[in-house]
């Protein structure tokens, strides 16, 4: 019996420690992969992020949604993301600007408060277009591409986004420079959880460009532009 206990627990030990060192390979791959998706994404935007009076011109600037408060105001980020776009409207650093974000419900329209924002700021909302499906940044890209036509845009979010954002874009065929929104002092515990937050979307958004190509929501063609190079004024 004792023998037979002996036994049975050497087995379990065993079991215990492959079990450890599996894990311990499995998390050392996972950290591997976290760490080189960001990597690949940070070196990609090396040279392609720049202050709002140095940035190259271009004809659009998209802004990413950021969240809405429950009365419909931006947040301070999205203020912040909106801000930043529109001093390069006012700069002349862009002819219009696409507000991409979430309206998948009645009472959450982050396009429509996005837009409302900058006519606040002085920007004619002749000149603002808006994306009511850019759920997520893959979305955005995808979208600003197939459905508005944009070939060449200066990309509008916090630095923490902006390489994951060129990355996205440069790939799903938007020609694209980063300006930095970071407008203010963010509280530490949010850049934390931000960047956390970050690393885990960016192997998503390399699995997404390179292996499942997945279809946002699409629509009809609505070009910012027509083939002239002339604005279309609808938003």
């Amino acid at each position: 019996m004792l023998s037979w206990l002996r036994k049975l627990l050497l087995v379990l030990k065993k079991l215990i420690l492959f079990a450890i060192k599996l894990l311990f390979i499995l998390a050392i791959l996972g950290g591997g992969i976290l760490l080189f998706a960001r990597l690949m994404t940070t070196l990609h935007s090396r040279g392609r992020i720049y202050k709002a009076e140095d940035a190259p011109h271009a004809p659009v600037a998209i802004v990413f949604g950021a969240g809405l408060y429950r009365d419909g105001s931006p947040t301070p980020v999205l203020r912040d993301r909106v801000q930043a776009a529109s001093d390069l409207y006012f700069q002349g650093k862009v002819d219009k600007i696409l507000m991409s974000g979430d309206n998948r419900f009645v009472d959450y329209d982050e396009p429509s408060a996005m837009l409302e924002y900058a006519v606040g700021l002085g920007v004619p909302a002749d000149d603002i277009v808006r994306d009511y499906a850019g759920r997520r940044t893959y979305d955005t890209c995808y979208r600003a591409r197939e459905i508005f036509g944009v070939e060449e845009a200066i990309l509008v979010t916090q630095a923490f986004h902006l390489p994951r954002a060129l990355y996205l874009c440069d790939q799903l065929g938007v020609d694209s420079n980063g300006v930095s929104a970071d407008l203010r002092y963010y509280l530490k515990r949010s850049r934390i959880f931000w960047n956390i937050r970050e690393t885990l979307a960016t192997v998503t958004a390399l699995w997404d460009v390179h292996i499942s190509h997945p279809l946002p929501v699409l629509g009809e063609y609505e070009p910012i532009f027509d083939e002239a190079g002339n604005s279309n004024s609808e938003n």
